[in-house]
């Protein structure tokens, strides 16, 4: 009896090694292709990152957050993270003082025709204009630290998948030995 079971639980732990397995080399494809993805998609924005005067300009926050990838194209999340959060943001923040697009066009909304015609109206306009289409960008580029974020994780899970992969392996393989020494008569004492 203690063989039998000995047997299915290792049965069981072999096809948990398999699912493991599979499941290891789905992420591993998950994190690959994530990871191109969001190169290639950044790359070809062929935006760089700021340096010298662009970062002297900003705050001390914004230049710490920045400096490690000053003049290198931005082609990975992190770097998409920083600048969107440190330097479009820093720049939107600065040209609207601290107002936020929703705030900027519902002022600009509430202008009566001959007004939005003035000068003053007219550069609400293409305030609300800047930042509607600096937040998009900012957006989008979060967007593409959010994916790199799921593929490092994913990158990780697959590495925890195959060394769970390895321990359900070798304790299948250790316990299907034990059921056949279980399964072997054992000296006939009288």
């Amino acid at each position: 009896m203690r063989a039998a079971f000995d047997k299915l639980i290792s049965w069981t732990g072999l096809l948990g090694a398999i699912l493991l397995l599979f499941a290891g080399g789905l992420l591993t494809f998950a994190n690959s292709y994530i990871a191109n993805e969001v190169k290639s998609q950044l790359s070809a924005q062929d935006i760089k990152m700021p340096e010298g005067a662009a970062l002297e300009k900003l705050s001390a926050d914004d230049q710490k957050a920045l400096k490690p990838y000053a003049g290198s194209p931005m082609d990975t999340g992190p770097e998409a993270k920083a600048y969107a959060d440190h330097y479009i943001k820093a720049h939107m923040t600065a040209m609207s003082g601290g107002k936020t697009y929703s705030q900027v066009s519902s002022e600009y909304l509430a202008l009566p025709p001959e007004q939005k015609a003035t000068p003053d109206g007219q550069k609400m306009g293409d305030l609300r204009v800047t930042l509607f289409q600096g937040n998009t960008l900012r957006g989008l580029l979060l967007y593409g630290a959010a994916f790199a974020t799921m593929g490092t994780i994913a990158g990780w899970a697959a590495v925890a998948a195959f060394v769970g992969a390895v321990v359900l392996l070798a304790l299948g393989i250790l316990g299907l030995r034990h059921a056949k020494r279980e399964d072997k008569p054992g000296p006939v004492t009288t």
